[in-house]
């Protein structure tokens, strides 16, 4: 339920899985679309419309950035990603490749003089390389076995780091001899799937040399294991590092496996040394998640994201600083009330750049390493999403807002002036009317003051009156900030008329400690409290019609959802919950993240003597379906292992049952998100379909 930007990891993923049985001989090449924007409307396929950039990479003289750039075709039903270049000042946008599938992980060699790259054909997945200018294109590896997911060069170019997915075995295969037709499954552990997929196969690093152009046979660095590196579902590249010497490779891993494994995240950063064949775990004793390291330039330091606890997944994100002389880890950021990501040394390694979530909004922050002071750098209405160097006391970063997607952005340090680079979106943003967006502050039930965004209809006329959404943030633990999303888009809601109401309720970061801590084991509590308080609270203004109102919600926010419709006092005239929980004794045997449900939940639903459990279950939505008296549309997904597809259907069906108007959109193909172009525009048909029935007025 944790969705934080990770998005672009799963479109990676789809992009990958679409493009694997593709043809460049025969298939179309996937391009800007040509769509109309009628009367400025954001509409289902206008929003499909909109460029996707992605992997943003600095060339090494500072003067060049790299980024891949996703169009998607509702035709076709999938999306194609090529490799651009610009200059350092977004002048000289060059297209390096026009191919039927997809180009990703692009980065620069050590020297800067070609471009590396992974490309999937009929002949499999592998590695290419292509001069700057996008000539003489050549494939270095020949993988025939292991879909390959990612890749980096060690910085002296000698050697090749790359992670395959490498097959489970099988212990039960000598069941299945002469059954070569049998689709069945045998478990005796724990852990057999995860978040949208069976677990089959397992991503692990590989070290090769490099030489005369061609990557030669790899040394895996978990042989003979069935441990993961990077750590599914949401690691990638950044989750491995090379020291500035290429002699050692520092890499994430969680080293457990079947039931210890669903029980923990406590993952350690590992470090590998390539001549003698060793490892050593430098983060030992540290419980929580410990991931994404990056090394200082002269290679004495080593940098990481870490949580403190084992079993909790939304911990504050602490900044670690390990010191390879004295061998001892500093935690770094014990004053900082906030989280700390995408870690960057500058070039004197004197400072760390990262980027935080304050108050709904991501900006890029740096440390001293000397006095640990911080300094933040950008501010605004904004999320940014990375930061990378430049050169002259110049960043480059990507930059959202939820009335503006993803583009590249450069930041002069001094000035903290900001200047956009990337104009991919440009043309089609003119063509869109957009809503007003508004920050507000509230008083909640307990005297604490609670964020919210509301977000207004364009060409909003005060005198007039609009059904309004409570909008219900997933996560739990993921902040209502200024993300773009190509499903939960506040605009395209405001687009269809609507008012949107946006509270950052109890249970998210970027308010400290203490408003994040607080929801696990209080999902029926507090954080409902502060959702009614947010629509109750601008249902007071003569533009809200407060008849015709609505709550709708994914994850967590589909379980917010299925928990007001028993609770809401006939404020809402309709809900709409996207793969949301529903029974949690349910949940608790169904998902297959245990960490997750003994911590939020509190533990087992057989747990008598726990109150926090206890407490946990009894809010549970299907206990109080008896009060449910609107109506209702589901929608679940078949692979969404987090919170599986019957949790959707039993809510329907007690709806149904119980002869409240209800619907049921149901995907066999999609997961926890809904990712193929077409599921995505039936998502919205339906979605705005359902609220115009019962929330327009006739």
């Amino acid at each position: 339920m944790k969705n934080r930007l990770i998005i672009l990891s799963l479109v990676a993923l789809f992009l990958f899985g679409a493009c694997k049985n593709d043809s460049s001989k025969d298939a179309n090449v996937i391009d800007k679309p040509n769509i109309e924007v009628k009367d400025g409307k954001l509409s289902p396929e206008v929003l499909w419309s909109f460029g996707r950039i992605g992997e943003v990479s600095v060339s090494p003289d500072k003067t060049k950035i790299l980024y891949t750039l996703t169009y998607y075709s509702i035709e076709e039903n999938k999306g194609n990603a090529e490799i651009y270049v610009m200059d350092i000042d977004g002048k000289n946008v060059t297209r390096l490749t026009t191919t039927a599938s997809s180009e990703w992980n692009a980065i620069w060699t050590p020297k800067g003089d070609k471009i590396g790259f992974i490309y999937a054909d009929e002949n499999g997945v592998n590695i290419y390389e292509m001069n700057p200018d996008g000539s003489n294109r050549t494939q270095i590896s020949n993988f025939t076995e292991g879909d390959l997911e990612g890749f980096s060069y060690s910085p002296d170019g000698t050697k090749i780091l790359y992670v395959r997915a490498i097959a489970k075995q099988d212990k039960y295969a000598y069941l299945k001899e002469g059954l070569d037709k049998t689709t069945g499954r045998v478990n005796d552990d724990l852990a057999y799937r995860h978040w949208d997929n069976w677990v089959d196969a397992i991503p692990q690093p590989f070290v090769a040399d490099f030489k005369d152009g061609k990557v030669r046979e790899g040394k895996n660095l978990l042989e003979n294991t069935e441990y993961e590196s990077p750590m599914r579902p949401w690691g990638g590249m950044e989750q491995l590092a090379w020291s500035p010497d290429s002699k050692s490779i520092v890499y994430t891993c969680r080293k457990k496996v079947g039931k210890e494994y669903a029980f923990s995240t406590n993952s350690d950063i590992y470090l590998y040394n390539i001549e003698k064949q060793t490892t050593e775990n430098i983060s030992e004793g540290m419980m929580g998640y410990d991931q994404n390291p990056v090394f200082s330039p002269d290679g004495k330091l080593l940098a990481w994201e870490s949580m403190e606890r084992d079993g909790y997944e939304a911990d504050k994100i602490r900044l670690m600083v390990y010191n390879f002389e004295t061998k001892k880890a500093e935690y770094y950021t014990p004053d900082f009330d906030q989280n700390v990501g995408g870690l960057t040394f500058s070039e004197d390694g004197k400072w760390i750049y990262f980027v935080s979530d304050h108050y709904a909004v991501d900006n890029i922050y740096k440390i001293n390493l000397e006095d640990k002071a911080i300094k933040q750098i950008t501010s605004g209405v904004h999320d940014y999403t990375s930061v990378s160097l430049a050169a002259n006391g110049t960043l480059i970063g990507e930059k959202m807002s939820m009335s503006h997607p993803n583009e590249i952005w450069s930041i002069d340090e001094k000035t903290q002036k900001e200047t956009k680079l990337s104009t991919v979106n440009d043309e089609l943003m003119a063509e869109v009317k957009w809503g007003k967006v508004e920050e507000r502050w509230l008083k909640a039930t307990d005297g604490k003051d609670l964020h919210t965004w509301v977000i207004y209809p364009p060409d909003f006329d005060s005198t007039k009156k609009y059904p309004t959404l409570l909008y219900c943030e997933g996560g739990p633990q993921s902040t209502v900030s200024q993300f773009w999303s190509y499903r939960w888009n506040f605009q395209i809601m405001a687009a269809h008329g609507y008012i949107v109401v946006a509270p950052n309720r109890r249970g998210l970061p970027g308010f400290g400690h203490e408003w994040n801590e607080q929801i696990s084991g209080d999902y029926g509590g507090q954080c409902m409290r502060d959702y009614l308080t947010a629509i109750d609270e601008v249902s007071k203004e003569p533009y809200v019609d407060k008849e015709h109102l609505g709550a709708v919600g994914a994850s967590f926010g589909g379980f917010s959802v299925y928990w007001l419709a028993g609770h809401h006092n006939k404020r809402f005239k309709c809900f709409i919950a996207h793969n949301g929980m529903f029974n949690l004794e349910q949940q608790y045997l169904e998902t297959e993240e245990m960490w997750f449900v003994n911590w939020d939940l509190g533990g087992a639903y057989w747990e008598k003597d726990n109150k926090t459990a206890q407490k946990s279950y009894a809010n549970s939505p299907h206990l109080f379906v008896d009060k449910w008296d609107t109506p209702l549309m589901v929608i679940h997904s078949e692979f969404d292992f987090r919170i599986v597809a019957s949790q959707g259907m039993a809510a329907y069906n007690a709806a149904v049952i119980r002869d409240i108007p209800a619907r049921y959109l149901y995907f066999p193909d999609e997961t926890h998100w809904v990712l193929k172009p077409q599921n995505g525009i039936l998502w919205q048909r339906n979605f705005f379909d359902w609220l115009d029935k019962w929330l327009k007025v006739k």
